[in-house]
């Protein structure tokens, strides 16, 4: 999802004058930019070098050359292994000094281990190309300020990098890091729902055989899947009917736990699957199921975990807990159905074999998912097509890969309201109602204020709504303006206030000051002014966001507030920040105490 900017308004005040962050930086020429996002998507090619070898982790890939050559390169092998950079700089040796190192994904620093980024310091490269920012919000950023901070020019695309030429680069970075996307956004593991079926649709024939539709070419290709996934699930009727013994290659290689889905544990005595000595085995069911075969399956070396109600949804968090990246799904269409209407399928692989057996009842891949309309049906995205020996492998996405920038209203005026904020790795502060944590930078929190009236009158108002509501009608020679101000003053809430003022601007906009549009911005910034000056906690909490985005979250005012998915102007967040801005500068100056 793109970062939303600003719509064209003709009512801001002069000290919310808007203009766009710094330009990109994108001047090379057609060859150059084709080369450079080559070099890239090389670095994604690289990194994806340790998949099926050990279990799945974030990858890492990084490529050093010298006017377009390359003359280093590595790739993370596992999780406390050597770092990709490392690798990279060691190979290219003194060609390191003065060259450009391109990264699929910005380092990943944590625990002080900072070695990613002193190794590409210390060779001296001095520019790095970086394909996405670290998906993870306490390491996204940090790397590549570090390198900044050492002068070091660090370009990303889709920030300082902007060419249809690097599209593809881009989804290749994407594509290779997909799983760590999907469980950071969803907080579930990247899930792949796997089959293989006849032309005409059917996993098996009507007795169950199932041995076996795809080539061996194509089961191939399945061991290759098993080996990138943490684990691989079946349900109990593949375990009944199949026996299967779901490792992940033949000889060597990352082997992932073997999980089970049984409700109520109606599974055979003796399975391949029981035998751990290869594989791992986990058996999830429900609560008090079948103890005789637990305590079974136990002695033989199987986990057996107890859900209180057994779904997909809560399988799978249950593995985001245990730490699982990617997880394979090998089941039949009883349990694939709910897995893909519970969510947690992300992606499918069907292999597809040109032969038809026919059969009324012979099962099928997706059991009943409750759609009785073609246009019910489920669309995949980035659909891909590959003949796997005499099979066709057709894979997509269920849901796309998730964008983790931060979703940031109007993001192209925020930097001239605080140049410390980045809209591409900084901190959204949420507020909306007055219990929220930041609840009292709301409109709406119980803290008076003192105004001066027409007359120069100091006048208390409840709260600031009271405040603005009322001013919508102030000065307006008319007696239905005039009573509603003194209603709106009374008003014994800021939800009542705020319901009066706007009933009464939707039934009478001929009462409403003619100059209520131009006006409204600076109302309300006196009166933030006058609230953050009257209560000194506020002032410090409002301070104590210096560097993050304040958002107010209403989904429905998309003038005050920031909308659901960032489309709102969110001007009463932009004033926090510039009145934030205002304060910290005044309290900077010679002899002020803050």
């Amino acid at each position: 999802m793109p970062l939303i900017g600003g719509a064209a308004v003709t009512f801001a005040a002069p000290a919310l004058t808007l203009r766009r962050c710094r330009p990109i930086r994108c001047t090379l020429t057609a060859a150059a930019t084709a080369k450079e996002a080559a070099l890239l998507r090389r670095a994604a090619e690289v990194a994806d070098l340790s998949a099926g070898h050990t279990s799945p982790h974030p990858n890492f890939g990084c490529v050093i050359a010298r006017g377009g050559d390359v003359v280093g390169e590595g790739f993370l092998y596992a999780q406390g292994t050597k770092c990709a950079e490392l690798q990279a700089v060691e190979k290219a040796g003194g060609l390191a000094r003065g060259a450009t190192a391109y990264l699929n994904m910005e380092p990943g620093d944590c625990y002080s281990d900072h070695t990613a980024v002193s190794s590409l310091v210390q060779a001296g490269i001095s520019r790095v190309i970086i394909g996405l920012r670290h998906p993870l919000q306490h390491l996204r950023g940090k790397a590549i300020q570090s390198l900044r901070s050492e002068s070091v020019q660090v370009d990303v695309l889709g920030e300082d990098l902007q060419s249809k030429t690097f599209e593809d680069a881009l989804k290749s970075c994407l594509m290779v890091n997909a799983p760590l996307l999907y469980r950071a956004a969803f907080r579930v593991p990247f899930s792949v729902l796997k089959y293989a079926m006849t032309l005409d649709g059917k996993i098996a024939t009507m007795s169950g055989h199932a041995s076996w539709i795809s080539s061996k070419v194509s089961r191939g290709r399945v061991f290759e899947l098993r080996g990138r996934s943490d684990a691989i699930v079946v349900g109990g009727n593949t375990v009944r009917r199949d026996d299967p013994q779901l490792t992940a290659r033949h000889g060597g290689g990352h082997v992932p736990v073997r999980l089970v889905m049984s409700r109520n544990l109606n599974l055979p005595d003796e399975a391949k699957l029981w035998n751990v000595t290869e594989a791992y085995t986990i058996v999830t069911t429900q609560r008090g199921a079948r103890r005789d075969l637990q305590k079974k399956l136990a002695k033989k070396g199987v986990e057996v975990v107890e859900f209180d109600i057994l779904n997909p949804r809560d399988v799978m968090e249950y593995c985001y807990d245990r730490g699982y990246l990617s997880v394979l799904w090998e089941c039949g269409g009883a349990l694939s159905a709910p897995a893909i209407s519970s969510g947690v399928i992300h992606k499918v692989y069907a292999f597809v074999a040109p032969k038809i057996i026919g059969g009324v009842n012979a099962p099928s891949p997706v059991g009943d998912l409750g759609m009785v309309q073609m246009s019910q049906a489920l669309n995949l995205i980035d659909v891909s097509y590959e003949q796997v020996g005499p099979d066709m492998l057709i894979s997509g996405f269920l849901q796309p890969i998730p964008d983790l920038s931060p979703v940031i209203p109007s993001s192209d005026e925020i930097s001239v309201l605080d140049p410390t904020v980045s809209p591409f790795d900084t901190k959204i502060i949420s507020f909306y109602k007055t219990w929220d944590p930041y609840g009292a930078f709301s409109n709406y929190s119980l803290h008076p204020i003192q105004m001066p009236d027409e007359n120069g009158n100091n006048l208390t108002w409840s709260t600031m709504e009271h405040y603005y509501q009322a001013h919508k009608f102030v000065g307006v020679d008319n007696p239905l303006a005039k009573d509603a101000v003194e209603q709106i003053k009374m008003a014994k809430s800021p939800e009542e206030a705020s319901r009066l003022g706007r009933k009464l601007q939707r039934q009478h906009p001929e009462v409403v000051r003619a100059d209520w549009d131009s006006a409204k911005i600076d109302i309300t910034y006196g009166a933030l002014k006058c609230k953050f000056s009257t209560y000194p906690h506020l002032k410090a909490m409002l301070c104590s966001t210096v560097g993050s985005v304040l958002v107010e979250a209403s989904p429905h005012d998309l003038f005050w507030g920031g909308g659901r998915e960032g489309e709102g102007l969110n001007y009463l967040g932009r004033l926090l920040m510039q009145l934030r801005t205002e304060i910290l500068e005044e309290s900077s100056k010679p002899g002020v105490v803050s």
